[in-house]
């Protein structure tokens, strides 16, 4: 099993025609997702032709050489002719908000939002319209989501671990491939990365929710960032909700106090926010707290 993601979900991707959308296309599809279609309404009724390399865990499933995907003019053209579920974005901040409302009104059920430097104003509105609609979004500023050996949707290599037992929850993009390939003997159910931004679709108690009601996993992995509060409410979620054990990450013991880091969110106020807070505030409820990844990865071993 898996969460949110699955083999039986069927992709649109949203500027695919464009450089980044060409380039993680042809991986998405290397890696075995059902890519149904691009969408570009200037491009309308046109193929673009991808040449598949098969790698990571479906590799051995897969059949190598030329494929012709389909540009539909709107998502939900390309919905109805494919009954594609499942929509990734690769398209300039300006447009991301119209391509994300577009998705959702189409009937999507996930919108993977890759796309970085997202208005916070324009992540409050169409965030606030999937949860109003039921659409589940990832991101914005995200890697996306992979369950390996079934799909992966977003820009996360899938050949750095395989199927297995772990659940991985990540604010940070580069830290969720490191704590994949640390734990790739082990395996995982699903990854994603929820992205660094203030304002996010998917939150680390959604992802925890989810893990804990699923059967197929037996431990989680969750990495944070310094800045916010995000962690700190999953701490407490975490006491009340989950009996799962849950093993920790944060970035940023080593960064200056009171300097903006990396992503939008990375801001810290005072003592709040700061990695050694989230990290006590984990650790409260039970929660081991790695301060390194090889480290947090050791400590997942002594679970299992």
């Amino acid at each position: 099993m898996a969460i949110f993601l699955d083999e039986n979900s069927i992709v649109l991707v949203q500027g695919m025609t464009g450089a980044e959308g060409m380039k993680h296309t042809g991986r998405m599809l290397n890696a075995g997702t059902r890519i149904a279609g691009g969408v570009n309404p200037r491009k309308a009724n046109t193929e673009v032709e991808f040449n598949v390399e098969p790698y990571g865990p479906k590799a051995d499933s897969l059949q190598a050489g030329p494929v012709s995907v389909k540009v539909f003019g709107t998502v939900k053209e390309g919905r109805e002719a494919t009954g594609a579920n499942t929509s990734v974005i690769f398209v300039p901040p300006a447009f991301t908000k119209g391509a994300v409302l577009e998705a959702i009104d189409a009937g999507m059920e996930l919108v993977v939002v890759i796309t970085e430097g997202v208005p916070v104003k324009d992540a409050v509105e169409f965030c606030a319209y999937a949860k109003e609609k039921g659409t589940r979004i990832i991101g914005p500023n995200c890697p996306g989501i992979i369950s390996p050996g079934q799909s992966n949707v977003g820009i996360t290599p899938a050949d750095i671990t395989g199927p297995g037992r772990l659940g991985l929850v990540s604010k940070s993009g580069t830290l969720t491939y490191q704590l994949m390939y640390e734990l790739r003997d082990l395996g995982f159910t699903t990854c994603l990365g929820i992205g660094g931004d203030p304002v996010v679709g998917t939150s680390h108690i959604d992802a925890l929710a989810a893990f804990e009601a699923d059967p197929n996993t037996d431990a989680i992995v969750m990495i944070g960032e310094i800045g916010g509060d995000a962690e700190e409410r999953a701490a407490q979620y975490i006491k009340e909700h989950v009996t799962k054990p849950v093993v920790a990450y944060i970035a940023g013991f080593t960064a200056p106090e009171g300097k903006t880091m990396g992503h939008a969110g990375a801001i810290v106020s005072g003592s709040a926010g700061t990695a050694a807070a989230k990290a006590e505030a984990l650790e409260a409820v039970g929660v081991k707290v790695g301060k390194t990844p090889t480290q947090t990865a050791e400590l997942v071993r002594s679970f299992l």
